[in-house]
C-alpha cells in the first residue's frame, strides 16, 4: 500500500512471534496485568507499555499469555484514554510543530508538515466520530490543541 503524502510504497508492521513457541521465563498472567495497571497509572501509552514489557520483563506477546491485548486490559480497568492513541499522538506532533514554528517563522518545510499532520487529524477525527469512538463535539483547533489531550 502506498503512503498518503510521500509517493512511495511502504512496509509497515512488525513480525509477531510464532504461535507454537512456548513462552518460558515470562511473568504470569496476574503479574502482567498488575504491571500494565501500574504503568498505565503513570500515564504510559499502550505502545510504550508493550515495549517496556518486552524489553524489561521478557514478555514477547501479552495477548498470547493473557488472552487479551494491552489496550483491552486498559479499557477493562478504565485506564485507557478517552482520545484514541493514534489521534492523541498526531495532536501531540501538531503541538510540537506549532511551538517550533513560533520560534522559526520562515521554516516552510515545517509549515507544510503541520498542514499534513492537521489533515491527518481531521481525517481521523471524522472516522472516529462516525464510528462512535469519540463524541461528535470533539473538534480539533490549533489554538486549543493542548486542551484536547488528557
Amino acid at each position: 500500500m502506498a503512503r498518503i503524502h510521500a509517493r512511495v510504497k511502504g512496509k509497515s508492521g512488525s513480525n509477531k512471534p510464532l504461535k507454537d513457541i512456548k513462552i518460558t521465563g515470562a511473568p504470569s498472567k496476574a503479574e502482567i496485568i498488575k504491571l500494565i495497571k501500574s504503568m498505565a497509572d503513570k500515564g504510559m501509552s499502550s505502545a510504550l507499555i508493550g515495549l517496556r514489557l518486552r524489553d524489561l520483563h521478557a514478555v514477547p506477546s501479552v495477548k498470547k499469555i493473557t488472552g487479551s491485548t494491552i489496550s483491552q486490559i486498559m479499557k477493562d480497568n478504565d485506564l485507557y484514554s478517552k482520545v484514541p492513541e493514534d489521534l492523541r499522538n498526531l495532536v501531540l506532533r501538531a503541538i510540537t510543530i506549532t511551538k517550533h514554528l513560533a520560534k522559526n517563522k520562515k521554516d516552510k518545510t515545517s509549515k507544510r508538515g503541520l498542514a499534513l499532520t492537521e489533515s491527518k487529524i481531521r481525517r481521523l477525527q471524522k472516522y472516529y466520530q462516525n464510528s462512535g469512538k469519540i463524541s461528535t463535539a470533539w473538534k480539533y483547533k490549533r489554538e486549543d490543541a493542548e486542551l484536547l489531550i488528557d
